[in-house]
């Protein structure tokens, strides 16, 4: 079956082994958060608060960074291809008494040997929730000082500590800050919040730091914040804009519901070298859904393929399904921006191009949907195959199996 996939797409030009290792080489950053419902492992650590939350009470939630490793490794066996691991500064492992703002990098020496062991590069987010320091919903921007300065060497350390990643792994760690900053109800003073927050960010990035490529992150609001949000769309384009070395990070369930990110990435391609994203699925607001293998999901990966934009955009997911096994969620998920990936690169994108430029719309929109019509599911299962994975739904009685065997018995 795969060879008359692989003939069928010749027929057009298209070299699927070329998609296939193309794929195989291109890293999609996994978020650690999804497999413990973003709790970490401070001490004391218990729900999430601070304009986000967690909805679902599936058992077999990882409790230690021993569980939760575990349970990471078992999800990457049936995840295909080159993999990074996302990490939250509140998921460290240390016997040390420390405060956000003393976090050093030895206090995720753990996860840096996880990463060696499993081939994985690390990210890092500083963690600005779920915190006694979150005063009246505000970090960066609050009108207190001593609130600010603390968030201020919270973020600094948060970058000294994925600078040591970039170090010990693979030469770059992605170091995306997100705060919930806003208000309930319609604020009087708009300007003083984010002039704050501006001086703020100077001083979080004064310091130039190798292999560190940071990004800040935008929101429309949060549970909360419903009114205004300090850190919002333009307010991050501006100052990444215009700071070198900040990039801005695109989450796609950040925006009004009419907007997309597709549309997004060629715009900020002009302009930045990078473009970190979040991927995940929002339903009405921003929930955090798990990925679907849906037509914005497909769309994504198009912009990212037919702008030949794969060392450019860093792939990064964003989603905690507490509802579902979180190991399903991981697996799924990750799949679903693999699969969207791979018909992105099994698209003949040189002679849509080619026809949009020659102003042959009929031409155009008849061939990309035949495009559709391609057997891109037969060179997926050929990936899987060739990666030493099934191509079929067993993977999902293997993660049954765990359940039972491993997640059930932590309750």
């Amino acid at each position: 079956m795969y060879k008359d996939a692989k003939e069928r797409y010749a027929a057009y030009g298209i070299d699927t082994e070329a998609a296939i290792e193309t794929l195989r080489k291109t890293p999609v950053s996994i978020n650690c958060w999804q497999g413990d419902d973003v709790i970490g492992f401070e001490k004391g650590a218990s729900a999430l608060s601070g304009g986000i939350q967690t909805t679902g009470d599936h058992p077999g939630r990882a409790r230690t960074p021993e569980e939760l490793m575990a349970d990471f490794e078992f999800a990457s066996s049936m995840i295909p291809g080159a993999k990074r691991l996302n990490l939250h500064a509140s998921y460290l492992v240390t016997d040390r008494q420390t405060d956000r703002d003393g976090i050093r990098p030895e206090d995720y020496q753990a996860w840096i040997d996880f990463a060696k062991k499993n081939k994985l590069g690390l990210d890092f987010n500083p963690t600005c929730f779920s915190h006694p320091m979150v005063v009246n919903n505000l970090t960066l921007s609050s009108p207190h000082k001593e609130v600010r300065d603390f968030w201020i060497r919270h973020c600094i350390a948060s970058r000294r500590v994925a600078a040591t990643f970039a170090k010990e792994l693979d030469g770059y760690s992605v170091c995306n800050l997100w705060i919930p900053d806003g208000f309930k109800d319609t604020p009087a003073d708009r300007l003083s919040p984010r002039l704050r927050l501006r001086d703020s960010l100077d001083q979080v990035y004064a310091e130039k730091l190798d292999g560190v490529i940071d990004s800040v992150e935008s929101k429309v609001f949060g549970i909360g914040l419903e009114s205004f949000t300090v850190g919002s769309n333009e307010f991050y384009l501006a100052y990444a804009k215009s700071h070198e070395g900040v990039h801005q990070l695109l989450d796609s369930g950040h925006y009004h519901p009419t907007e997309v990110i597709s549309e997004k990435l060629s715009a900020l391609l002009c302009f930045f070298d990078k473009i970190p994203l979040h991927v995940t699925r929002a339903v009405r607001w921003d929930s955090d859904h798990v990925v679907r293998l849906d037509d914005e999901l497909k769309e994504i990966a198009k912009e990212i393929v037919r702008n030949d934009a794969l060392d450019r955009v860093l792939i990064g997911l964003d989603f905690f399904d507490a509802s579902i096994n979180r190991i399903v969620a991981w697996v799924v998920g990750t799949r679903n921006m693999q699969k969207a990936l791979l018909m992105a690169l099994l698209e003949d994108n040189k002679s849509m191009k080619a026809q949009q430029e020659a102003e042959d719309y009929t031409r155009l929109f008849a061939y990309s949907e035949e495009m559709k019509e391609l057997p891109w599911q037969e060179v997926w299962n050929e990936y899987l195959r060739r990666e030493g994975m099934s191509d079929d739904f067993s993977w999902f009685e293997d993660v049954m199996r765990y359940e039972k065997e491993v997640l059930l018995k932590r309750n």
